[in-house]
């Protein structure tokens, strides 16, 4: 029983030696770089606050964690966001952001760090509207194809008149003329012929009644 109590005591004065120490600490590292931190804000990056953070004494970063809060007003005071804690941007030992996002518009900013010390900082910052669907390229406008043109196939030419034949002349007409007339010529004198040769008859036969 009292080897137990002797570890209790023990282990109780390590952490409290241990506390102490790092109590002591903080006002010997204050004491290094300065009482004050200095804070300046820098800006925005996609909506995110952005600062930077160095000891006011020297201007070394700060290797502690930063205890900060951030609050954001509109000119007009109608607006107001936060407050936000800092975190370190990755890659940096001086620049510090918010992971929130600032809406679009024009903010006053402050910032009040209390640990590892005391600081001040503020600033007006103005965040752009962001288009979430930017506009694709413009099309080209196409040069539609030409038509293809189509040749019309020439007109068949009207055939030749045929060469008249020489029946159609004016010499085959009067050709054709003079045979008609030569027939009806003909059949007059036969029918002349045929009357002379009945008178002859009938007077012949009189002149035989008459004897």
């Amino acid at each position: 029983m009292r080897t137990h109590r002797t570890f209790r005591a023990g282990t109780g004065l390590g952490l409290l030696l241990m506390i102490t120490a790092q109590v002591l600490a903080l006002p010997t590292t204050a004491r290094a770089h300065g009482d004050t931190v200095k804070v300046v804000v820098t800006g925005q990056r996609d909506g995110h606050v952005t600062t930077e953070i160095t000891w006011e004494n020297d201007g070394d970063a700060v290797d502690e964690a930063v205890a900060a809060t951030v609050n954001a007003t509109s000119p007009d005071g109608s607006r107001s966001m936060g407050p936000w804690p800092l975190v370190r941007d990755p890659g940096s030992r001086t620049g510090w952001s918010t992971a929130e996002i600032l809406t679009p518009g024009t903010w006053k900013v402050t910032v009040d760090v209390g640990f590892p010390s005391l600081g001040h900082g503020e600033g007006e910052i103005s965040v752009p509207v962001v288009d979430p669907s930017p506009p694709g390229p413009r099309p080209t406008p196409t040069t539609p194809a030409p038509a293809p043109t189509t040749t019309a196939a020439p007109a068949p030419s009207a055939p030749a008149p045929a060469p008249s034949s020489p029946s159609a002349s004016p010499a085959g007409d009067r050709g054709a003329r003079t045979v008609g007339w030569s027939l009806a010529g003909l059949a007059g004198f036969a029918l002349v012929g045929a009357a002379v040769g009945v008178l002859v008859r009938r007077t012949r036969a009189r002149r035989r009644l008459d004897r």
